[in-house]
């Protein structure tokens, strides 16, 4: 948590304040959160106070900045975002002037969310002061997110890189991350060869980044749920058509997700503007335990498995 539909509402949240801006100043209160940064604060100040907001890009669960120079040249490299498990991106200063987007890029409406409004400054970690007195404030409770500067290489197939990105550039640290379930570019035939390929747990599977991206323990849960499929199944055992029905469950959940601002259970995530998503309210699986299932009533348990918790209905998702 947050997982990929909470990262793009942070995503189309955050393009309207920042797409255009320069960075001004950049304050660090925790260098915990810089851990990544290699040359430490001095490098992170280099690249950031004067570089120009280019383009906000996502894949699965990473976030990045696109930087330009102030002709409006792009450096070649990126400020990478990786929210953990509690990790916030949070606007404050003046009111939004819409920027002139660069050519290409499309910045979406941003997804009805609700919920309180927590202290923006609780756990703040790093501030980028932009110009218009707009400040963008890092917060994270956990310490497991972080914020790093990252030269940018070319995908292997040459496609565009992400959601928001103009070409198909990403940052190096994140070649390894693979497509999610939201890119019109994934081939979702070479990831259920690839699924196919491999006797682990079926949700051991969609938790690997590196197969496919994005995908946590809520819409693992959830998307297993829709598609009637064990946790533990090992994958090789699961027909094709099984593995494809289950990509698509696990895509059309966090579809609604997204339109629903993302889950939220408490103030670890939030919008930029301080509020919560509501899809914990669709939620037929996870955290459900001693609830009735949806779809046949037999009432919901939860199993551990690789240190977190499972939840699937004993009926709908058994042994076959």
């Amino acid at each position: 948590m947050p997982e990929l539909p909470e990262v793009e509402v942070v995503r189309r949240g955050l393009a309207p304040h920042v797409l255009g801006r320069t960075v001004t100043d950049v304050d660090v209160v925790d260098h915990r959160s810089l851990r990544r940064q290699s040359g430490g604060i001095d490098r992170l100040r280099a690249v950031m106070v004067g570089a120009r907001i280019s383009a906000l890009a996502r894949r699965g669960k990473f976030l990045w900045w696109r930087l330009a120079d102030d002709r409006g040249e792009e450096i070649g490299e990126a400020l990478v975002t990786h929210l953990g498990m509690s990790g916030q991106l949070r606007v404050r200063g003046a009111e939004v002037i819409p920027p002139e987007a660069p050519q290409g890029d499309f910045v979406p409406s941003i997804p009805t969310s609700e919920g309180p409004h927590p202290d923006p400054l609780r756990h703040r970690r790093i501030t980028l002061h932009l110009d218009v007195s707009t400040r963008v404030d890092f917060v994270d409770q956990r310490l497991f997110g972080g914020l790093w500067t990252s030269d940018l290489v070319p995908t292997v197939d040459g496609l565009t890189s992400a959601w928001g990105s103009p070409d198909e550039l990403l940052p190096h640290d994140a070649r390894g991350i693979a497509r999610d379930l939201l890119d019109e570019h994934l081939d979702r035939a070479s990831v259920v060869r690839i699924l196919r390929s491999r006797r682990a747990p079926i949700k051991s599977l969609l938790l690997h980044q590196g197969i496919i991206s994005g995908i946590g323990n809520i819409y693992a849960d959830e998307g297993l749920w829709r598609a009637a499929v064990r946790y533990d199944a090992p994958a090789a055992r699961i027909s094709a058509q099984r593995l494809a029905d289950l990509l698509e469950s696990c895509s059309l959940v966090m579809h609604e997700a997204l339109q629903a601002g993302g889950t939220s259970f408490d103030a670890l995530y939030v919008n930029v503007d301080g509020r919560s998503g509501y899809f914990a309210r669709s939620l037929n699986a996870y955290g459900k335990e001693g609830e009735p299932c949806p779809r046949c009533g037999t009432l919901i348990i939860r199993e551990p498995f690789q240190n977190r918790s499972s939840f699937r209905c004993p009926r709908c998702q058994r042994h076959r």
